[in-house]
């Protein structure tokens, strides 16, 4: 999921894939704009998103003790995040920490 605020307003937008989204909002109640499923273009969304400046944080959970099938992806928003100084969380404690210090702004 990636996060995007404006300074002018202070309000923030929350973007994820497809599938994420959407469990995101249910679970939630919160709007969350529904990018292309993750394989279908998605995560290329949220990466050129990263390399436009466009988020300011992305959160992205990775389970460390099974292989991922994806994990060409996984590397590619490390490098992202990384490369363009993006606040990001990759496991639960720092996106709590992440989302509270956001919404303190």
């Amino acid at each position: 999921m990636g996060q995007s605020s404006s300074q002018s307003s202070k309000t923030s937008d929350a973007y994820a894939t497809g599938t994420t989204g959407g469990r995101l909002a249910e679970a939630t109640g919160l709007e969350i704009a529904a990018l292309k499923s993750g394989p279908l273009g998605g995560e290329a969304q949220i990466g050129a998103m990263i390399a436009e400046g466009r988020l300011d944080a992305l959160i992205f959970f990775i389970d460390p003790l099974t292989s991922m099938p994806h994990d060409v992806d996984v590397k590619s928003f490390l490098r992202l995040g990384i490369h363009y100084n993006t606040l990001l969380a990759t496991n639960e404690a720092t996106a709590t920490h992440l989302i509270r210090s956001i919404a303190r702004q």
